[in-house]
């Protein structure tokens, strides 16, 4: 049994590779796939043990703002993503502008934590929330013990620069996310939603999928192609772009083949179906788009496991940097704490696991622009 759950809002590879890890040691799953793309989870479960609550539950202890809900289910989120792309605008250009108001001002503390304030209040509550949690080696727990450790030793603009430009960095990454997934959906527009069918001498609208081999289907001027089939009656010109990428449009006339996704653009056809909707081309040119943006790639698989040992690695190291020069050398303690910090940020686990899915990512999306499918 196979359950497909939407995630509205997920755009960070690192979270997503641990819901996906967490949601695959379920009790009655045997495999769990994320694709962070269609921002989808996929689970084959052997029983449906109040799944959606456990998932949602997983989903949330690393990001509480996702959306969590079943693929069935209709609903638009574009506009969402627009609002929240313009007050992450807002929000840094603000921070932004405080933080230079501190240093041209000659470095008020008070306005250096407004900065700070700004900027990353919600990356130090996730911190928390996920430390209650048990989850505690994360980018949230490394920024924030960066961070404020350079308050502690007085690096006040270190402090709101190292979490102003790891906002700007996170906001990058979620529009280069949101880009190529527009770039797909938009290519994966060639599925025509209805379809005319002759049934007891009458033209009936239904959804592809019913209709059957051997029914007729009608195709007016400006429609889809929704079903594969034959040419009965009728002579066309039919724009194959979306298919073939080829921009002149092709002559059809009766007894020839047409391929669904292709649109109709100047005559009425009237078409026997020859192949059903899950076998037509558009639905298979659609499962191999999301199956090429859902089937993780060696590299990937291998870069999301070591992620995991990878955080508290780092943070064991900065400790040790930290402490070792200072005990053994009689090293300056608050220069290697410094040291330590910086060691922190640099090594932030989130740009390492989103360096190879969003290759693939930009790769797919940047073709899709082009006509090309992967």
């Amino acid at each position: 049994m196979k359950r497909e759950f939407i995630l509205e809002g997920l755009n960070c590879p690192n979270c997503g590779a641990r819901i996906e890890t967490d949601a695959g040691k379920l009790t009655g799953v045997t495999a769990a796939s994320l694709n962070l793309m269609q921002q989808t989870l996929t689970l084959e479960i052997s029983k449906d043990d109040d799944i959606f609550s456990k998932v949602e539950r997983i989903v949330h202890s690393y990001e509480p703002d996702v959306k969590v809900r079943l693929k069935a289910d209709e609903h638009t989120h574009d506009h969402a993503h627009e609002g929240d792309t313009k007050k992450m605008i807002l929000r840094m250009g603000i921070g932004a502008a405080v933080f230079a108001a501190a240093i041209l001002l000659g470095g008020k503390l008070p306005l250096y934590i407004a900065a700070y304030v700004i900027l990353g209040y919600d990356v130090v509550v996730s911190a928390v929330r996920n430390i209650v949690k048990g989850h505690v080696f994360d980018e949230n727990f490394l920024m924030s013990l960066s961070s404020i450790g350079a308050f502690f030793i007085g690096e006040y603009p270190e402090a709101v620069a190292v979490m102003l430009f790891y906002q700007v960095g996170e906001f990058f990454q979620d529009l280069a996310v949101q880009r190529s997934r527009k770039s797909i959906s938009d290519l994966m527009d060639i599925r025509p939603e209805t379809a005319s069918v002759k049934r007891n001498r009458e033209w009936l609208t239904v959804s592809p999928e019913d209709v059957a081999v051997g029914e007729w289907i009608l195709v007016k001027p400006g429609e889809k192609i929704p079903l594969d089939g034959v040419v009965l009656m009728g002579d066309s010109m039919v724009d194959t772009r979306a298919l073939t990428g080829e921009s002149v449009p092709k002559s059809v006339h009766p007894l020839d083949e047409v391929l669904s996704g292709c649109i109709n653009e100047s005559g009425l056809l009237t078409i026997q179906v020859t192949k059903s909707y899950e076998e037509s081309t558009v639905a298979k040119i659609i499962d191999l788009v999301e199956n090429a943006s859902s089937r993780k790639a060696p590299t990937e698989n291998f870069i999301t496991k070591f992620a995991r040992y990878y955080t508290p690695a780092v943070v064991i190291l900065a400790a040790l940097l930290a402490v070792i020069p200072p005990v053994l050398f009689a090293a300056p303690w608050i220069e290697w704490i410094r040291r330590a910090f910086v060691f922190l940020v640099v090594s932030c686990p989130c740009a390492l696991v989103i360096s190879v899915p969003l290759s693939f990512f930009s790769g797919i999306g940047g073709a899709s622009k082009q006509g090309i499918l992967m």
